[in-house]
């Protein structure tokens, strides 16, 4: 799989409405790509163990913040609770539980960083406790597929003439829910190999691919440390030329520095939640592949066939798996009915060790995905740590989009990345005279923005 098109590679190569789409280039200014996260703020007392604030990030990884609020506090990183992951380079907003001092927290002097406390509560966050996220995203350099530029009311005839077509084959406003690229990395898709390589109990390999796999478009001092890994396996040549922005490759060979044999301890210099994102990686893997065979089998998503687990819709969009029930010709025709009014949603698999399965034509579908990603025989299990042992879960084929809005947006000339300055390289599908378009839509969480401009734009991955 590693030799195909990476489009190919993550399952993300298909399209449910037939068009040209828009082209473009996402997130070419910080500003491009802003998230507002929907969430109920916890209760708040007076007398509460935790600190409650609503941060501003401008162009930082959540992990990588959120290692530097808790230095910032004096706290380990687990005592901060978030409910969810948010894109880089975007400005985001989002409410955080820290456990620690209000004073601590307020004193936390972050560049790029705002930091509002809230209150004290007695109530942690959890993973996909939000109600979703507000998304506004501007495309630019809108283009053809042949590379020509197009102006704003074509571009604009085309994504509603898109989202129509979504209407028409799903029924509503929805989209097929694959996993978008920043799970596993656009332009250097190494989160699901090192995922291959530790529920293979693989430690050294997981640590030499997340220090050393080259992407498509990196910079030439990342590109240049991460080649001589590959070459010279030397912890101390390699930490001279490390780029101090990759403190996570470093800190893994400062681990090696000092123990060059421990790449179990290593890895584990990675944050929690990154090492558990690793395991994610690989079983999203398997269900972008098999909602794609879904697809090209004609299978719909949204409404059920024998064989199908359906399962609950909960309020803010996720599913109840507790509840799943088979398709079966007795309970055919109310799962239908259920679908229809929203209540319940067909589901595709996260693999795992407790895992189910759909029957039938279904059944087949996700099989081939185990099968074209070489997974069919994995435990998943992991002995070593045992925390990133996974039960396997299920994940709806479909997922709605609310309150959209499409306008013109309108051009400017600074700070925009290199990359615009340098124009379209071959390949590529944006143009610098092309139409700046601005969308407004919201989400259910756990789901990906970039998942619905993908169906607009049509452009490579790397432009995401």
């Amino acid at each position: 799989m590693t030799e195909q098109p990476v489009e190919e590679r993550l399952g993300l190569s298909g399209w449910l409405v037939p068009s040209e789409g828009i082209g473009g280039l996402l997130k070419a200014r910080v500003e491009d790509f802003r998230v507002e996260e929907i969430s109920k703020t916890p209760a708040l007392d007076s007398k509460g163990r935790f600190t409650v604030a609503r941060v501003t990030l401008t162009n930082w990884e959540t992990n990588r913040f959120l290692r530097r609020l808790a230095r910032a506090c004096r706290i380990n990183r687990n005592r901060i609770f978030s409910s969810g992951m948010k894109d880089k380079r975007a400005i985001t907003t989002q409410v955080l539980v820290i456990d620690a001092h209000r004073n601590k927290v307020e004193d936390a002097d972050i560049p790029d960083t705002l930091i509002e406390v809230l209150g004290r509560t007695h109530h942690k966050v959890g993973m996909g406790d939000h109600d979703g996220n507000r998304f506004t995203i501007t495309v630019r350099g809108c283009c053809d597929a042949s590379g020509d530029p197009i102006d704003a009311k074509e571009a604009m005839r085309r994504v509603h003439e898109i989202r129509e077509g979504l209407t028409e084959s799903i029924g509503c406003d929805a989209f097929p829910n694959w996993i978008g690229p920043q799970r596993f990395g656009s332009t250097r898709p190494v989160t699901p190999e090192v995922g291959r390589a530790v529920i293979e109990g693989d430690f050294e390999r997981a640590v030499d691919l997340y220090v050393g796999m080259e992407a498509t478009r990196e910079g030439d001092e990342s590109a240049i440390f991460r080649k001589a890994w590959r070459e010279s396996k030397n912890p101390a040549s390699c930490l001279e030329i490390a780029p101090i922005r990759l403190g996570y490759e470093r800190a893994m060979l400062e681990r090696l520095l000092e123990r060059p044999d421990d790449h179990l301890g290593a890895f584990r210099t990675l944050p929690n939640s990154l090492q558990l994102l690793m395991v994610h990686s690989i079983q999203s893997l398997v269900f972008n592949h098999s909602l794609s065979a879904r697809l090209e089998a004609g299978l719909p998503i949204t409404e059920p066939v024998v064989g199908d687990l359906v399962a609950p819709l909960q309020p803010n969009g996720r599913i109840d798996v507790g509840k799943m029930a088979l398709v079966s010709e007795t309970n055919l025709e109310r799962c239908k009915r259920n679908c229809g009014l929203g209540r319940l949603a067909v589901t595709g698999p996260l693999p795992g060790r407790e895992a189910a399965y759909a029957t039938g034509g279904p059944g087949e579908c996700e099989k081939s995905a185990l099968g074209y990603t070489d997974l069919a025989d994995v435990k998943w299990t992991v002995p070593r740590i045992p925390r990133l042992t996974t039960s396997g879960t299920r994940r709806a084929l479909s997922v709605p989009f609310r309150d959209i809005s499409v306008e013109q947006a309108p051009e400017v000339s600074d700070s925009l990345f290199e990359r615009w300055a340098s124009g379209p390289s071959e390949g590529e599908r944006w143009h610098p005279d092309g139409a700046c378009l601005r969308l407004r839509f919201t989400l259910p969480p756990g789901t990906y923005a970039t998942v619905l401009m993908r169906e607009f734009m049509r452009s490579p991955l790397d432009h995401y």
